[in-house]
């Protein structure tokens, strides 16, 4: 860790409590800041919250919405939930990996895409939906996604 990001987690263990109920929320914010969750940052948060490393490793890894491993500069999440599927969920997907060119749970090698599949994103109605970073798009066709992935650079 280099000095810029040891004074940006000690913001965010400032803004929390030394107690081990605040794990999950430290979590979020190192990983809102960092983009994932270093075990260098992982062990820091261990001993200001005086719980074992292998705690926090624990339940970075439990929780699905933990990344131990640099994510994208672009996110793009599709959803696979039934409503998404039954109208063509699959065939975005098959179109987003084409144009990335990386599977689901991966990152491009120059950092700039990660694809995540989601069971649902609870916008069904929109079925079916993807999402780059925090936009969702629905109504989703393959002939769209070279558009709003366009748009996204």
């Amino acid at each position: 860790m280099n000095e810029t990001d040891i004074k940006a987690l000690d913001v965010i263990l400032a803004k929390h409590s030394e107690n081990s109920e605040q794990l999950i929320p430290v979590l979020q914010d190192v990983q809102e800041k960092f983009g994932y969750l270093p075990g260098e940052v992982m062990e820091r948060v261990a001993r200001h919250l005086h719980i074992p490393a292998s705690t926090v490793y624990g339940v970075a890894t439990f929780y699905a919405l933990f990344r131990l491993v640099p994510s994208g500069k672009r996110m793009v999440k599709v959803c696979q939930g039934t409503a998404c599927h039954v109208r063509g969920g699959s065939g975005i997907l098959k179109e987003v990996q084409k144009r990335l060119d990386i599977k689901p749970g991966e990152t491009s090698a120059d950092l700039a895409n990660s694809l995540e599949t989601i069971a649902c994103f609870g916008s069904c109605a929109l079925a079916p939906v993807m999402v780059v970073n925090k936009t969702v798009y629905g109504r989703m066709t393959a002939q769209k996604v070279g558009q709003i992935l366009k748009e996204t650079e």
